[in-house]
């Protein structure tokens, strides 16, 4: 049987449901062309304030036993430096280039916008109101649903293409935030960014980061990140895209299988650059077990 593993999320069409989260894919042309993109549906620029940020200092990344620990800060060169250098390598790849936009004071955000808008190319942007590493904004936006609602209203307003909105999951109300998010009109839901976690470094016997509480993501909040999309599928009509510990095919089918359109990856991809071709060579045989032909067929399924 032939499987169609391309998927839609609005009105883009990926070849495959696997989308590299930001953060994980390099500006490297080795990454962005020839076959690092043969198995990937689209990929995420790492974020893009309107100004660069240094990001945080000391210790930025801390294995677990079963994921990793992130404390970046939201590094990158800013909006304008992102058009000069970057630009014409992820807008000419054969894959969409999602671009994740740090939400920042709205008239910031809008300016980011408004300068990936005039450079053209990006398929669609991912507003991030779910950062942990930073203060003041990030994570900030979306812990409730007006500020989700307020963030989303002020990027649409700008933004003339597709929106993508990733969630926190540290939010209380993930239902209401993502219908929130879906009433201001958002395109699609990333659900979700990292799970607020701490190292300690047992040879100092401090703290291991210096902002203390950092981002945990990997294998350990999979079944998290399950029960997140599940919980945000039954509550909006719009596209969600599962995120959150996706390692392995059958991760993927779960998070389809509980609704989502697609999934993110990230901490899979630093343990194997080939995990998005494992992924899409595993999906066929679970579509047949579950004698469907596409994966549009298996969204939800759990729910029938």
């Amino acid at each position: 049987m032939h499987i169609n593993l391309s998927v839609k999320i609005g009105a883009l069409t990926l070849k495959t449901p696997v989308i590299a989260a930001s953060g994980v894919w390099p500006y490297d042309e080795d990454f962005w062309f020839g076959e690092n993109t043969d198995w990937l549906g689209a990929a995420c620029t790492k974020a893009i304030s309107l100004n660069p940020r240094k990001g945080n200092m000391g210790i930025r990344l801390w294995e677990t036993p079963s994921g990793v620990l992130n404390s970046i800060g939201l590094q990158n060169v800013g909006a304008r430096e992102f058009v000069k250098k970057y630009s014409y390598m992820v807008t000419s790849s054969s894959i969409p280039a999602i671009a994740n936009v740090v939400m920042e004071s709205e008239k910031e955000t809008a300016e980011t916008l408004a300068i990936l808008n005039d450079a053209g190319g990006i398929a669609a942007a991912e507003l991030n109101i779910s950062c942990p590493n930073v203060d003041g904004d990030g994570m900030a936006w979306g812990m409730e649903c007006a500020g989700a609602a307020k963030a989303v209203a002020a990027a649409r307003k700008v933004w003339q293409g597709p929106l993508w909105v990733k969630m926190t999951p540290q939010t209380s109300d993930a239902a209401g935030v993502a219908k929130a998010i879906q009433s201001e009109g958002a395109d699609a839901i990333v659900c979700a960014n990292t799970w607020l976690g701490m190292g300690m470094n047992m040879l100092t016997g401090k703290p291991a980061f210096n902002r203390k509480i950092a981002g945990l993501s990997g294998p350990a909040v999979f079944p998290l990140a399950l029960r997140l999309v599940w919980q945000v599928c039954q509550s909006v009509k719009i596209p969600v895209i599962g995120c959150g510990g996706v390692s392995t095919s059958e991760d993927c089918a779960a998070m389809i299988l509980a609704g989502a359109s697609a999934v993110e990856v990230g901490t899979a991809f630093f343990r194997n650059i080939n995990t998005g071709e494992e992924i899409c060579a595993g999906l066929p045989e679970l579509a047949e077990r579950y004698k469907v032909n596409s994966l549009e067929k298996l969204r939800g399924f759990a729910n029938i």
